[in-house]
């Protein structure tokens, strides 16, 4: 990693460091994404800079940005090279394969890897290339996969600028900034071969090349493997197809899903890795299923029906999607224009043939190409996120099975979870460990409720008190510094750092701001609203936060009639909206 990554520019800086005893284990902990879940480690990267860990949370960044003698003053001091020792030793006991849960209870299993393909992963705030919800549970599946033992092989996109930032102006409007992700500062490192040269991939796009670079991720036991196109071969158009995360035209949409999908199985082959089973997290990966089918036909020689019928059993899509408008739907004339020269020259069909996996009509020239419908068919299971989503998607799929009742349509469902550590304070974790052991995450839940019930109410009332004490500071801190940075009066800035009782009953709303998640729903009857939230007996509080995408015009119409109604006078003290709020 120091060779590849840290003040290559200068080798005396790198001796000099590599020198301090104790450095290469703060480079173990910070090069693995298990830190983003781990609260053991958090007072390791407050020591040395407090003020860029809680603005940042990228142990990472601060070894790239403290100085030599800060590092060299830290880890002499015995309690932190005592507490740092204990902290590589537990890590690197947890990275024992054959202590995990999946190893335990499947010692006969043949070995197995699962590749889980995915346009984002919310893995910490130090690797920036999530929006929300997807991201979240992609992420999180590869966390837990960790804890468990489970071999799974994460695919995605490394974008350049990732999800935009948010900014409330004075006006109450929603401003959008890009910063850029530096890769020398994100706690990735170039896939290099066995030579030593960095891996890079050609992926055909129509009458030009493109170059994509390769990244990983370690994550715990399990890797995340990223693409980009931002590699100097490429001309500058084709630099930018992986610059943001849902950014963009069609165009740019579809490039950005062609890297993920077919330049994704591309790098697994690449890496001489063959998964039994291919997990599509929606439809944006679905791609995929081709050139796995592709693969397969050279392979064996296969033909490309026998290749997608015998590839398809491996292949599992799970859609998030409750309306139909959310797929990703491509004019016919782009699917051509890109898949063309693919369809003749590598699945030996014809574009009509690849056409057909995307639409209900395959002969009908108006329709577009559905990308949930190339992933279902193109997958030996479907399932949605929950069972209302199950009875949600068998009514939007109903087209694509016209001869099955409707409750008989191949659309499972799995319960949408938490990776539990990243979600749990460290008070939090406290408690559940006194409760229920450390390892209470790692396979059933059957006996969490009998032991959570062991706990005294003092326990849990005191965890209340604190948790409500701390979310408020929180609030309003972050609140004030960010009115702050929208050019508000100080007398605004210094009133927020008063706002709310941590005694008053607080909700919270925090998702994306878009129409059909109905986030102005309580603005109907404002004046009721307010006399709820002001009942001098039962009062209650609200803060709020979420993101529009820069195109929804509508969403972020919905930002700003919320802001307006926080900011009068007599409902200020009552409602917070936090403006780019992220993880932590």
């Amino acid at each position: 990693i120091m060779t590849e990554r840290m003040y290559v520019d200068n080798p005396i800086n790198r001796s000099s460091l590599m020198a301090i005893d104790g450095f290469e284990l703060l480079i173990d902990l910070a090069m693995d994404m298990r830190c983003a879940w781990n609260h053991a480690a958090d007072k390791i990267w407050y020591r040395l800079d407090p003020d860029q860990w809680e603005l940042t949370h990228n142990p990472w960044g601060i070894l790239q940005t403290v100085s030599k003698d800060r590092i060299e003053s830290v880890t002499t001091d015995p309690l932190f090279r005592k507490t740092l020792d204990e902290l590589v030793k537990a890590k690197r006991q947890s990275m024992d394969i054959n202590l995990s849960w999946f190893q335990k209870n499947y010692p006969q299993s043949s070995p197995i890897t699962i590749a889980y393909f995915s346009m984002e992963f919310m893995l910490g705030e130090a690797l920036p290339i999530y929006s929300g919800g997807l991201g979240n549970v992609a992420g999180d599946q590869l966390k837990a996969a960790s804890d468990l033992g489970v071999p799974v092989v994460g695919v995605g996109l490394l974008y350049q600028q990732g999800y935009f930032r948010q900014l409330i102006d004075k006006e109450g409007a929603q401003q959008a900034f890009y910063p850029y992700n530096d890769p020398g500062q994100l706690p990735i490192t170039p896939v290099r071969q066995s030579n030593g040269e960095w891996l890079r991939l050609k992926i055909n796009f129509p009458a030009y090349t493109v170059w994509l670079r390769t990244w990983k991720v370690k994550v715990g036991r399990n890797y995340l493997y990223l693409l980009d196109s931002n590699d100097a071969a490429n001309f500058p158009a084709h630099q930018g197809i992986t610059s943001e995360l849902y950014g963009g035209g069609l165009e740019l949409r579809l490039q950005q899903e062609l890297i993920l999908g077919i330049g994704g199985w591309m790098l697994l082959t690449a890496l001489g890795i063959k998964p039994e089973v291919c997990h599509l997290n929606e439809g944006h990966a679905a791609f995929a299923v081709l050139e796995r089918a592709r693969t397969f036909m050279a392979e064996t020689g296969q033909s490309f029906d026998v290749a997608l019928s015998v590839t398809r059993a491996g292949n599992i899509f799970t859609t998030h999607t409750a309306v139909a408008a959310g797929f990703d739907l491509y004019p016919i004339d782009l699917i051509k224009k890109y898949l063309g020269w693919y369809t003749r020259e590598k699945l030996a069909i014809t574009i009509d043939d690849l056409l057909a996996l995307g639409r209900i009509h395959s002969s009908d020239t108006t329709e577009t190409f559905n990308m949930a419908y190339l992933a279902i068919r193109g997958s030996g299971a479907v399932n949605g996120v929950s069972q209302l989503h199950q009875k949600v998607s068998r009514d939007i799929f109903q087209t694509v099975f016209p001869y099955w009742p409707k409750q008989d349509i191949p659309v499972g469902y799995v319960t949408n979870g938490v990776h539990m550590p990243s979600w749990d304070s460290a008070m939090a974790d406290d408690i559940w460990t006194q409760a229920c052991g450390k390892d209470r995450w790692l396979g059933t839940s059957t006996t969490l409720e009998q032991d959570i019930h062991k706990l005294a109410d003092i326990k849990l009332w005191e965890f209340r008190t604190t948790s409500a004490e701390s979310l408020i500071n929180y609030a309003r801190q972050r609140l004030s510094r960010h009115l702050a940075v929208a050019g508000a009066s100080s007398e605004t800035v210094d009133e927020a750092k008063e706002l709310f009782d941590p005694n008053i009953l607080t909700l919270g709303f925090a998702r994306r701001f878009a129409s059909y998640k109905r986030p102005n729903l309580l603005l109907q009857d404002p004046e009721r609203l307010l006399r709820i939230l002001s009942n001098p007996e039962r009062p209650v509080q609200l803060i709020l936060a979420g993101k529009a995408h820069p195109a929804d015009q509508i969403g972020q119409a919905l930002i700003k009639q919320w802001v307006q109604f926080i900011r009068q006078p007599k409902v200020r003290k009552h409602i917070i909206f936090l403006s780019d709020y992220d993880m932590l």
